[in-house]
């Protein structure tokens, strides 16, 4: 696990100094301390997120790792997962959808349509986001979690996560806002938008 790698006090500064109340939020919280996830392929992070989506964490840890023990020797790839016979990816545990989301994730990781990681830290947000759900079972939330999580973004901001929105009605008071009302106060943390996201989800942490 490592930290972010984008310029966290210059982030920092420009927030307090953007958003009064998104500063009394930080001030609240304290240091911002996003954690990445170890990330050694494309195809491995997005498989792991097709295991685990609608799962609690524990009985997707268990199914993904049925998967894993599949491929002994770190072969878990899209070869060794087109080589594998849908009775033996089921009885992991995964769901026909989830079957065939993790196919046509191989198959499409095959045809380059899914980068490599080395390249796709060379792309644009947009452009991962448009080659990546392209993917079977992969949506713009999981990829704008990937690129926060596992990519370090500085500029990411899920308008569509719950947690999100939620934690922006907590630090902005209100009802809890359409995905466009966060899109349009988010404005003014351009570019540091991933810092101000992970400060929105502690607001909701704190509640608990």
């Amino acid at each position: 696990m490592t930290q972010a790698t984008f310029d966290v006090e210059a982030a920092h500064a420009h927030l307090v100094a953007a958003d009064k109340k998104l500063a009394r939020l930080i001030k609240r919280v304290g240091p911002f301390r996003l954690q990445l996830r170890d990330t050694h392929s494309t195809f491995g992070a997005l498989a792991e997120a097709i295991v685990y989506q609608q799962l609690t964490g524990k009985a997707a840890a268990t199914i993904y790792g049925r998967v894993k023990a599949l491929y002994p020797q770190r072969r878990f790839g899209p070869e060794g997962v087109l080589a594998t016979s849908d009775a033996q990816l089921r009885a992991c545990g995964l769901s026909g959808n989830k079957l065939l989301a993790l196919k046509d994730l191989a198959v499409k990781t095959q045809s380059g349509v899914v980068p490599t990681l080395r390249r796709l830290r060379t792309m644009a947000d947009d452009e991962i986001v448009e080659r990546l759900t392209a993917v079977r079972g992969i949506g713009r939330w999981t990829v704008e979690m990937l690129l926060i999580f596992r990519l370090a973004r500085p500029d990411v901001l899920p308008v569509d996560d719950y947690g999100i929105r939620k934690g922006f009605a907590i630090a902005f008071g209100g009802d809890v806002p359409v995905p466009r009302d966060v899109t349009a106060r988010g404005e003014r943390w351009r570019p540091y938008r991933t810092m101000a996201s992970w400060y929105l989800w502690r607001a909701v942490d704190s509640l608990d």
